[in-house]
């Protein structure tokens, strides 16, 4: 295993979710409220869709850097107030609920203790154990205040539904086939070690197009305090060393 050194450029990370939380708000305003939709305009539906899900994935992996307290290193409570804006943007999560449960993962992954594993292994039991432990009947009433906010707004109902409900919800299940089913899952190959992760072999831009290099997922388990940004370059540096 390579050794990491404290991440350079340590304002990186907060540019980088300055940058997505205000494209997120951006995209998602003009088309919540000002993309009309027509025949003309269909063709962008399923592409902002899925930027709007990306856009959300990409919240909460700002918040996990923060959970890890490599979003602003050494700033305690900046990572901790960043943290808890995506979170809370994202839909209404609590940063201080969520914080040990993600750090219990990591103290046994795979393992009876882990809040976010599965005994049986099964693909939708799993994800509805994974959606349960952290969506609860507070972040029902936050999404269903949200919506309802941007329809006395002026939102027409499928605009908001299209833009901003769906790419929600749809990005729960993009953050668990990607960053916990495929890296967590049981396989005829067993795992290299006891953090029960393996990474995928993707191209780097597909990397980052399914979850912000989260699929890189047995390095960030070697070294949970690398920012999402320095995991390829970590890969790159762990596969050479082998």
């Amino acid at each position: 295993m390579i050794g990491i050194k404290p991440a350079p450029r340590p304002l990186a990370g907060l540019l980088l979710a300055g940058l997505l939380i205000g494209i997120w708000g951006l995209s998602i305003g003009l088309c919540v409220f000002a993309l009309p939709l027509r025949p003309a305009t269909f063709w962008l539906v399923p592409l902002l869709m899925f930027f709007h899900m990306w856009l959300f994935v990409g919240l909460f992996i700002m918040a996990h850097d923060a959970m890890h307290g490599s979003l602003a290193p050494g700033r305690a409570r900046l990572n901790r107030w960043i943290g808890s804006l995506c979170l809370f943007l994202y839909a209404g999560f609590d940063f201080g609920e969520a914080l040990p449960k993600h750090h219990a993962h990591h103290g046994a992954p795979g393992g009876p203790q882990d809040p976010d594993g599965h005994p049986a292994q099964q693909f939708w039991p799993w994800y509805g154990r994974f959606v349960g432990n952290y969506f609860g009947p507070r972040n029902v009433l936050f999404v269903s205040l949200v919506l309802g906010a941007l329809l006395i707004l002026g939102a027409k109902p499928a605009n908001a539904l299209l833009f901003w409900a769906v790419p929600a919800i749809l990005s729960s299940l993009q953050l668990f086939v990607f960053g916990t089913y495929l890296p967590h899952r049981r396989a005829p190959i067993p795992f290299k070690d006891a953090h029960n992760a393996r990474s995928n072999d993707w191209p780097e831009w597909l990397s980052l197009l399914t979850c912000f290099h989260f699929g890189y997922h047995h390095e960030h388990h070697l070294h949970p305090g690398a920012p999402w940004w320095r995991l390829p370059d970590i890969r790159r540096k762990e596969r050479a060393a082998q």
